[in-house]
Formats: C-alpha cells, structure tokens, sequence
C-alpha cells in the first residue's frame, strides 16, 4: 500500500516534483503565466516546484479543473530560488523543500503510485485558505 506524503521528507527519486491536474508528456515546458492554485484570479510570474511528495501532492490536490491529479518530475531550465512564500513565512530554512523559478520547467517523467492527502486534510487546506483570502491575509509574493 502507498503511504500518504509525509512533510519535510526528500522525495526517493531526488527529483523535483511538480504537481497540478494537466495532462502533460515528456518534454513538455511549463511556466509562469497561468492562475495561480492559491489564489483566484492571480496570474502566477513562477512555476513552483518541491523535491517533497508532501509539497508536490498539494499543489495537485489544490490545482484548478477537474483533471486528474499528477505530479511530474521536473527539471529546471533557468535560476531557482527558494519559495519566499513558504519557507520564511512559515518554515524557516526552506525543510519544504519548496522552488520556483522565473524560467519554465521540463517535465522528465510522471510520478505513478502516489498517495495524496486525507480528504479531511484537503478540506482543511481549503478551509484555511479561504479563511486567509477572507480577512486578507492570502498575500502571495510572487
């Protein structure tokens, strides 16, 4: 049996991880430019990226559409830098393991076999989120 993501552990593959609900292949580039999956109607000027299963399963679990959820090994075409709105806000030192960069992504392959979060954590994640936008503190640098 697939056990659930666990936080701040490096994914076995090393790789990064990127995950979100398009249907993409080997080769394919993603990029900054498309909506943001925490907050609605920003337009992202990133891609972000994690070498955590933990990061890479909420960033499909939270993706927008109705696609099925993914997580694509990824490699990075230009500079990468820490997630800023992560690891200083709330994770001190990046144990996320959370990326972005400015440049896009190719993807390298496709993660089979993973295990997401609980419903009941997905509904939380969302419920916070919400909470955040609702008395305004959902601020993404980006």
């Amino acid at each position: 049996m697939t056990q659930p993501p666990v936080p701040f552990q490096a994914h076995d593959s090393g790789a990064y991880l990127h995950g979100t609900k398009a249907s993409l292949a080997v080769g394919d580039l993603l990029g900054p430019g498309f909506e943001s999956n925490y907050e609605k109607d920003r337009i992202s000027n990133y891609i972000y990226f994690a070498k955590t299963l933990d990061a890479a399963a909420w960033g499909a679990e939270l993706a927008a559409g109705d696609g099925p959820l993914r997580i694509y090994l990824v490699e990075p075409t230009g500079a990468v830098e820490d997630d800023p709105n992560v690891t200083d806000k709330k994770f001190p030192g990046n144990p996320t393991m959370s990326y972005r960069s400015a440049e896009p992504v190719r993807v390298v392959g496709e993660l089979e076999g993973w295990a997401g979060h609980s419903p009941e954590q997905i509904a939380a994640m969302r419920h916070g989120l919400t909470e955040l936008q609702r008395a305004g503190k959902a601020q993404i640098e980006d």
